[in-house]
């Protein structure tokens, strides 16, 4: 079977994209530039780099799209998140009785990996997460609202998954 047919196995943040997308993403890891068609598209990670400044960045695009959503109470790097489990950040909704009261919290944790990444992927991870906010499962709709936050938001995530496979497999790009 020619390379171009054959479908890569190591690329598991690709694994829904096409045979042909995989060959043309192996091809690329396989002459070393996937590395730098990243760094010359995203040529400086982001300065957020810890939970105060992930707070105000997180708050500013909820209060331009989501002004009347729910409150946020927590927004944190977590270091318990791991890629290999399929989460890059959580939104968790808890539901406590208070007294007479239903009490409710929504916190948004989203992976360290972000840390050190270009913003668009922190920001695309976070839209992501604060469509949670409205729109519980990964449904038409949810897909809607991250577009309206993100327009660019599809693009985003693949070269987000581009920069994940190059972490994985060859290194970081910084």
């Amino acid at each position: 079977m020619s390379r171009s047919l054959k479908q890569p196995t190591s690329l598991k943040y690709l694994s829904a994209y096409s045979p042909q997308v995989q060959s043309q993403i192996q091809t690329m890891l396989d002459q070393d530039k996937l590395g730098a068609f990243l760094l010359k598209k995203y040529p400086e990670q982001h300065t957020i780099n810890n939970d105060k400044l992930l707070r105000d960045y997180v708050m500013e695009l909820k209060n331009r799209y989501l002004r009347k959503s729910s409150p946020l109470s927590k927004i944190t790097y977590d270091k318990k998140i791991h890629v290999v489990n399929n989460a890059l950040g959580l939104h968790t909704f808890v539901s406590r009785v208070q007294g007479s009261k239903l009490k409710s919290k929504n916190e948004i944790r989203i992976s360290e990996l972000f840390k050190t990444a270009p913003e668009a992927f922190l920001e695309m991870i976070v839209v992501h997460e604060l469509s949670h906010i409205r729109e519980k499962n990964h449904d038409k709709a949810f897909y809607k609202l991250c577009e309206h936050m993100l327009p660019d938001y599809h693009q985003m995530e693949f070269e987000m998954r581009l920069y994940l496979t190059q972490l994985e497999l060859k290194g970081g790009i910084y």
